[in-house]
């Protein structure tokens, strides 16, 4: 979930933008690559990633990431997953979020496929990435990144959309994961736009944001990149899915409605279009 940026952030991230040349320079030159024109990315103000060779001519991306609450262990994430089922690090550095990284080839999004095989795919995808626990690790809870979003928008909550859906959101952020039976490494950013196909294996995921939680909650992201299925049909996609992930579907639908509604909370009261019109279905249907 991608909020707007304090003003505090915000001016950090344009700093990191006008030292993005001497970065890139610094490390083309300390991993001897050479790199070509960056990738289109619907997070290209956060990162900047691009295809890159080294001497011997082999394929790699360079990524040079903006330091953010979310990305922080994305680094980390990559060793422990080492390649099972993610793009494999090749090499990193952790202090300036800089990451040489395995090329998906030919590196076809997963959203070119139909939507029904996209859910099985991302499905097996998280069956992967949950199959063990880190016996120790740097990651956060997600509690940890819950009441980050909560206080984004608790600070918002006077012009949102709507105050009473935010609030029933931020109760969820709490109360749910206190009711979560089993917790697992979640990827948290899965969503067909970071699968790629790659030559390894049919599939790899990139862009992981490990924090340790309920599987329950990595249906979200997904889900939330189907709107038009969820909101013709919220409960049977969601059910669908959730059968997929061998999760509960209530706690899935839980989950996606505190997401989107704590979401008003950093829209500075402008209309939250489909989003609200989510939210308030799913709160009919889950009765609270």
């Amino acid at each position: 979930m991608i909020v707007p940026m304090s003003t505090a952030l915000e001016e950090a991230r344009l700093e990191w933008l006008r030292r993005l040349p001497s970065l890139i320079a610094q490390f083309t030159t300390r991993w001897s690559l050479t790199a070509a024109s960056p990738f289109l990315s619907m997070d290209a103000g956060r990162a900047w990633v691009a295809p890159a060779a080294d001497q011997s001519g082999t394929d790699a991306v360079l990524k040079i990431s903006f330091p953010h609450f979310e990305e922080e262990h994305e680094i980390q994430g990559l060793r422990f997953w080492d390649g099972e089922p993610t793009a494999r690090l090749l090499t990193a550095d952790d202090e300036l979020h800089v990451m040489l990284l395995e090329r998906c080839v030919p590196g076809t999004s997963l959203r070119e496929i139909p939507a029904a095989e996209q859910d099985v795919v991302v499905a097996g995808l998280l069956h992967r990435m949950w199959h063990r626990k880190p016996p120790a690790h740097p990651f956060r809870s997600l509690e940890t990144m819950l009441a980050h979003w909560s206080a984004e928008a608790e600070g918002g909550i006077a012009s949102a959309a709507d105050p009473g859906l935010v609030r029933a959101g931020i109760e969820l952020f709490r109360s749910l994961p206190r009711a979560a039976t089993q917790r697992v490494l979640l990827a948290t950013d899965l969503h067909a736009g970071n699968v790629l196909r790659s030559r390894r294996e049919p599939w790899l995921v990139i862009d992981p944001k490990p924090f340790l939680g309920d599987p329950a909650y990595d249906a979200t992201q997904h889900l939330l990149n189907c709107t038009d299925r969820l909101l013709a049909q919220p409960d049977r996609t969601i059910k669908k899915f959730a059968d997929l992930l061998e999760v509960n579907a209530e706690r899935v639908g839980l989950w996606i409605f505190a997401r989107v509604a704590v979401s008003f909370g950093t829209l500075d009261g402008s209309p939250a279009g489909w989003s609200i019109q989510l939210a308030r279905r799913l709160k009919a249907a889950i009765s609270l």
